[in-house]
């Protein structure tokens, strides 16, 4: 498809790349780094390497770093780590409030001038007045406002969704209107002239009810959820022996969740995120409900969904891509990806048969939180087109 129309150059090595797939780059809507802060966990050059070898070319950086991506500086520290050829472009989330507090807005203009690509707190729902300040300022800018909407107070301390099957399994329970009471409360305050705003990790089927009714509103609002959630449900909790790497942001939801969000992928309604969330190894190697919120999914989640979704004809080829890289690209207002052969082309190449065994020596990420670690998988990227350069991963 790259060459269509394009002469080959003399002495060019010819490749039989039947049963491969070119596409262009993912676009990862949003994971996080280690640094500042917390290298042990991930720094900003391994999640680079993890990006590109899950295929991803554009990542956006939520805040959630010490210190805070909540000044100039820091978001021109994150735009600066691109390097032309050899790392994807990292995009900063920066804090809606200082030090992501929940009290003071930060700058917004002068935040958005440096080059934050939306603005995140990557936490539950702000106080609701504060929301609509929020709005209100955001407006003028039309820079996305990303929201992860959990109800705190109804959350509690919840770590999976309240149901027989929590009670079954003894874990405190997350109730679903914890999410859904919070996606309703947000699109109240929402009207023609307000700012796009992007709910995160969507886990709910009434909550896509919710965002449709609204985008037939004529709100300018997006919604994704997290690989993980395409994959597993709370039953899976138990299947995987309460795996701390499934105590996640937000709760893995019912099997009927989990259609109902792939049915969404399918009709071109929601994005995928991967959500990626690196640990050190004795911070996520503890009992399921004390450990931190989250896994690592830069490099697992293609292969993982093309093996779960599309080799089983859950969703077709097409499908996948695009909710990995058009709508993300569109939600963060981005170009959208091409796949062309002109210079600055950011493609990938995807074997979708490769099989390769995830161990702490074939993971780039620093990390290994994952219920994968030692599993055996089918699907490797062999490579991306970064700026027009080739960047092989394997």
């Amino acid at each position: 498809t790259m060459l269509a129309g394009a002469e080959i150059p003399e002495g060019a090595e010819i490749i039989d790349a039947r049963g491969w797939a070119i596409g262009p780059g993912l676009v990862d809507l949003y994971a996080r780094t280690g640094e500042p802060g917390y290298e042990r966990r991930e720094t900003l050059d391994s999640l680079a390497r993890a990006a590109l070898a899950g295929g991803f070319t554009q990542v956006a950086l939520l805040p959630s770093t010490d210190p805070v991506t909540d000044t100039p500086a820091q978001v021109a520290r994150i735009r600066q780590h691109h390097q032309v050829g050899l790392t994807p472009h990292c995009l900063p989330l920066a804090a809606v409030t200082r030090g992501r507090c929940g009290e003071s807005m930060t700058d917004f203009a002068e935040l958005a001038e440096m080059g934050a690509i939306a603005f995140c707190d990557d936490s539950e729902l702000l106080p609701l007045e504060l929301l609509r300040r929020v709005l209100d300022y955001l407006a003028p800018l039309q820079k996305p406002l990303f929201i992860w909407p959990c109800h705190a107070e109804l959350a509690g301390r919840g770590v999976m969704q309240e149901g027989a099957r929590s009670l079954q399994l003894g874990l405190r329970g997350v109730p679903a209107m914890a999410e859904t009471a919070a996606v309703a409360a947000v699109l109240e305050m929402l009207s023609p002239h307000s700012p796009p705003v992007h709910f995160m990790r969507l886990s709910q089927a009434r909550s896509l009810e919710l965002v449709s009714q609204a985008r037939q509103s004529h709100l300018s609002v997006s919604a994704s959820t997290t690989w993980m959630h395409l994959l597993l449900c709370d039953r899976d909790i138990e299947t995987y022996r309460y795996h701390p790497a499934l105590h996640l942001h937000s709760p893995l939801g019912t099997n009927s969740d989990r259609e109902a969000l792939i049915d969404a992928v399918r009709a071109g309604e929601i994005a995928i995120a991967t959500d990626h969330s690196p640990y050190a190894f004795e911070e996520k190697n503890v009992p399921f409900a004390p450990a931190p919120p989250g896994a690592i999914g830069l490099e697992l989640a293609l292969p993982l969904l093309w093996q779960h979704l599309v080799s089983t004809e859950k969703l077709s080829a097409l499908a996948l891509w695009t909710a990995l890289s058009v709508h993300p690209a569109r939600i963060l207002g981005l170009e959208p990806p091409q796949l062309h052969a002109k210079s600055g082309a950011n493609c990938i190449l995807f074997d979708p048969d490769r099989t390769w065994v995830v161990d702490t020596n074939t993971l780039h990420s620093q990390s290994s939180a994952t219920p994968w670690l030692g599993k055996t998988l089918a699907g490797k990227v062999l490579g991306c087109w970064l700026d027009g350069g080739w960047v092989p991963t394997s």
